[in-house]
């Protein structure tokens, strides 16, 4: 389980595809810290570190093809940079919500605005997918945990303050940008509750 404060980015130093599986190789300087099987998660996409170098600070994890079709990984390339965050410890402070590393859809960063010390960025996913978003709610956004603003139909925005503009990777999005969304898990329960309510009147 993860918060969604992100720690560190990371940069892509290599690719490789086996079959339908990709490698990726992620150099950042806590890769000393980390061990094979454990879990972080990559722009809020929980990956499984198969491998770490210590010398050279990097690590690999590897994505399946579901993986790669159902986030922004298939857009990722050498030099890109990774929002990553390890796993919460239980002995840590729950700073942001409560965030699974399981990636619901993607969206498109629709555009920015410059609101003279902070970023307003507006995103549009798949409406039809069943997602929803609602003022003041949760919602991940590449790992980070952020606040709603506005809400509609396949369309939200957040707020983004100068410290999360600078050590995470919104500082490289720009309108088109690819980003991966997980929507808050008190949301998708509740909903799933009311479907099977609805449904079990309807018979």
């Amino acid at each position: 389980m993860f918060t969604g404060i992100v720690e560190k980015t990371g940069k892509i130093v290599q690719i490789e595809q086996e079959n339908t599986n990709f490698h990726f190789t992620i150099e950042v300087d806590f890769a000393h810290e980390l061990k094979i099987d454990q879990s972080m998660a990559h722009d809020g996409c929980c990956l499984t570190i198969v491998k770490v170098d210590m010398e050279k600070q990097q690590y690999v994890v590897t994505a399946m093809d579901e993986t790669m079709l159902k986030t922004n990984l298939k857009s990722w390339h050498v030099g890109y940079e990774v929002n990553l965050e390890r796993s919460m410890k239980l002995d840590g402070r729950f700073d942001g919500h409560i965030v699974q590393g399981h990636v619901d859809q993607t969206a498109v960063c629709e555009k920015v605005v410059d609101e003279d010390g902070s970023w307003r960025f507006y995103f549009t996913y798949d409406a039809e997918q069943n997602n929803f978003t609602v003022p003041k709610g949760s919602i991940t956004v590449n790992g980070v945990s952020l606040t709603v603003v506005d809400s509609e139909k396949g369309r939200f925005s957040v707020a983004i303050i100068p410290y999360t503009y600078q050590v995470t990777n919104f500082h490289n999005f720009k309108p088109g940008s690819i980003v991966n969304i997980e929507f808050d898990v008190l949301g998708k329960y509740v909903q799933r509750l009311m479907e099977q309510y609805f449904e079990s009147q309807q018979k």
